[in-house]
Parts: C-alpha cells; sequence; structure tokens
C-alpha cells in the first residue's frame, strides 16, 4: 500500500486534566479495516470531559478525543472490497455518521442478537485500545505529532475532535446523501447521546402506550428518551430536571408532567401524589444517588430502573433486596441503548426527516475554533447539546 500520510488539525489532550489544544498532526496510512473521513460536525458529550479530566480510563496521553462525528468518507484503502465487514460496502463521498465499535464476532451473543450495547469488548474497544488490530508496518496509533510522539486515537474507533480521522469502519454508519447540509449538524449526535436514549427506550424499556415512564435529567439522552417514547405513543411520561429551560422543553416534545429538583426536596413525594400507585419504568441519565434512592421506591410492582447515568465517585445507592424480590422490581444498567448502531441510527434518521425526532430544537452549533467556548456552555447547562462545525478550520 502506498503511503498516504496526511496532516490536519486536532483537538489534542497532552494530559490528565490538561485543555483541548489545536494542534498539527499527522495521520498514518490507512489500514483494511479504516477509512478516512472528513469531518463535518462534532457532537459534544460529557464523556468527552469526564475522559479529559480522568473520570473515565483513557488508553494513554496525549489523545484526540470525540465520539459523535459526522463527516464524509475522503479516502479508503487500496484493497477495500476484500476487507472484513464488505457487507457495509462504503465508496467516496458517503455520508457517515460515526458511532462506537464493537467486536462483531459470529460468537459474540450481544454483537449477534442486535444489542451492540452489551459486547463484552465496549471499554476495551472504545476507551482503552486505538487500533485493534495494527499491521506490521503500521503504527499502534494513527495519529502522532509532528516529531513523532504517538498520540492515542481511534476512541470510539473515530477520535472526532479532528478536521481529518481514520476511523475504524466498525464505527461508520452510512445515512441517506440528500440531506441538506446545514441539517446535518443536528445529527451528529445520533452515534453516542441520542442512540443511548432513545434505544434504551426501544431496546431495553420497551413501553407501551398505557405505561407509566420517568425520565430523571433531560438533558441530550433525557430528551431522546422522551421523543423515542413519544414516537411510540407513550401517553404519560414525567420528566424530571433542575433547569427550567429544559422541563419546558420536554413539555413542548410531549411530557405529560414535569417536575423541577430545585423546588422539589421529596420527588418521591410529588411522583406518588401524581400516580398514588407508582410508575412502572424509569430511565435514569444523572447518576444522582439522592434520585435513585427516591426512584427505586416509587416504582410500582414490577417496575424496572434503567441506569444510564454515572454516578459520581464515592455515591452507593442503597437497596432493600426486599423491596427487590417482594415487589419484583428490576434495576438495569444500559451501556449505549444496547443498540446495534448499523439498524438504530438510520431508524432515527428517518424520524428525524418525518418530524417525529425534532432533534434541530436540542442542537447548538459552534465554529470549531470556539471548542472551548462550547464546552463551557455545556458544563455550565447552558446548552443542551453542542455541536462543533469544522468549516472555519
Amino acid at each position: 500500500m502506498s503511503s498516504n500520510k496526511i496532516s490536519t488539525l486536532a483537538y489534542v489532550v497532552d494530559t490528565i486534566g490538561a485543555p483541548f489544544t489545536l494542534r498539527r498532526v499527522v495521520l498514518d496510512d490507512l489500514q483494511l479495516n479504516e477509512v478516512l473521513v472528513e469531518m463535518q460536525y462534532t457532537g459534544l458529550c460529557h464523556t468527552d470531559l469526564v475522559v479529559q479530566k480522568g473520570g473515565m480510563p483513557c488508553g494513554s496521553f496525549p489523545c484526540v478525543l470525540g465520539h459523535e462525528g459526522l463527516g464524509v468518507v475522503k479516502n479508503l484503502p487500496d484493497t477495500h472490497s476484500t476487507t472484513p465487514l464488505s457487507e457495509h460496502t462504503l465508496k467516496l463521498g458517503d455520508t457517515v455518521v460515526l458511532s462506537f465499535r464493537t467486536c462483531q464476532q459470529k460468537t459474540c451473543l450481544a454483537c449477534q442478537t442486535g444489542h451492540s450495547g452489551r459486547c463484552p469488548q465496549m471499554t476495551s474497544f472504545n476507551f482503552l485500545q486505538s487500533r485493534l488490530t495494527p499491521s506490521q508496518n503500521v503504527n499502534a496509533t494513527p495519529i502522532t505529532l509532528p516529531d513523532g510522539t504517538p498520540v492515542h486515537g481511534q476512541f470510539f474507533g473515530q477520535s472526532s475532535l479532528s478536521k481529518l480521522a481514520v476511523v475504524d469502519r466498525r464505527s461508520c454508519v452510512k445515512i441517506a446523501s440528500d440531506i441538506p447540509p446545514p441539517e446535518l449538524a443536528f445529527l451528529a449526535p445520533l452515534g453516542c447521546g441520542y442512540l443511548t436514549g432513545a434505544g434504551t427506550i426501544l431496546n431495553v424499556l420497551k413501553p407501551e402506550k398505557s405505561t407509566k415512564l420517568a425520565i430523571l435529567g433531560v438533558g441530550a439522552v433525557g430528551l431522546a428518551a422522551l421523543l423515542a417514547a413519544k414516537a411510540l405513543g407513550v401517553r404519560e411520561v414525567i420528566a424530571v430536571d433542575m433547569v427550567g429551560s429544559k422541563l419546558d422543553l420536554a413539555r413542548s416534545f410531549g411530557a405529560s408532567y414535569t417536575i423541577n429538583t430545585r423546588d422539589v426536596p421529596d420527588l418521591e413525594a410529588v411522583i406518588q401524589g401524581v400516580f398514588p400507585e407508582g410508575v412502572d419504568q424509569i430511565l435514569d441519565t444523572t447518576g444522582v444517588t439522592a434520585l435513585l434512592q427516591s426512584s427505586v421506591k416509587v416504582l410500582n410492582h414490577a417496575g424496572v430502573l434503567a441506569l444510564v447515568g454515572v454516578p459520581r465517585p464515592g455515591q452507593v445507592l442503597e437497596v432493600d433486596p426486599l423491596d427487590l424480590l417482594l415487589y419484583c422490581k428490576r434495576i438495569v444498567g444500559v451501556i449505549e441503548g444496547n443498540a446495534q448502531p448499523m439498524k438504530l441510527i438510520p431508524q432515527l434518521v428517518e424520524w428525524y426527516r418525518a418530524g417525529k425526532f425534532p432533534v434541530e430544537r436540542i442542537a447548538t452549533v459552534y465554529p470549531a475554533s470556539k471548542l472551548g467556548e462550547a464546552l463551557d456552555a455545556l458544563e455550565a447547562g447552558k446548552v443542551i447539546k453542542p455541536v462543533i462545525s469544522w468549516t472555519d478550520v
């Protein structure tokens, strides 16, 4: 294979706690399972911030993060037609949403049954490893600094906080080519945040129209879950948050009731005031132990609590085993909505085009040069889902 190393701009985090710095990096030649993607938009997720600060693992530093990319295929390896996963053939110019990667082995029950989020390799493949099977003449990571220093790449198979990225093809989901470019900005977060919320509804909770559902935290994940529930026809949904503007948006999306936890000290009492027998299902995106303690108590008989949010270090959820046993309550942890991106992302795109998934009302677009401003707004809760556009760098 001929040498096609190119340079590009990427946001590099040098060490734990270091800022995202726009720097020149060098991309390695493509392997058989990789494609070169030119990013158009990248959604920003709290996970990027948590990893930057050392709260979740990363293979090594320096690194390039970003895991909600959307872009165009700019180059393919020379022997593309003979590579694995040829059933997902890509060609130059295809628009792709980038999502997480899994093993996709025939022996993996999770991957083969369409619940890729349960793949046992999730943590290793998306956080710890860069290239999964580097060949003899290819670096273990596709990114280096100009002086040759290795930079951990392919975070979630993509490292999409980069103008150009060498992406694992398992992370690429081809979408319709006739979507107007300005609208593509709203679809970048389909790869993680929106997929997680909607997937938890569609693949885990599977509510019926009569289900009484509560969603704790209506940021990007919670609102995506709400939109999915309403698309299924669920009539009664309680939205819980501490930001009034988010609750207003949830109400406009069809939430039956909203609870502002800044104003309500006793969540349990308020929910039981609305539904004396409790709710059937709760989806938590917050990881806040106090809310989770109340949640278990307000689940009705055979109720289910789906945990999506990451609890803060040191927090412990105390649950009475008899409460679970006698009332058949269940607590389930969910990663990436237990979803198969190749299936769910195109479905959500179709919902978007049909007006059932109006995520254009959730996102705020920033130029890539203003990444710091976008991250500050995300941390401060001023925006729900920041998306950066790569057109200015």
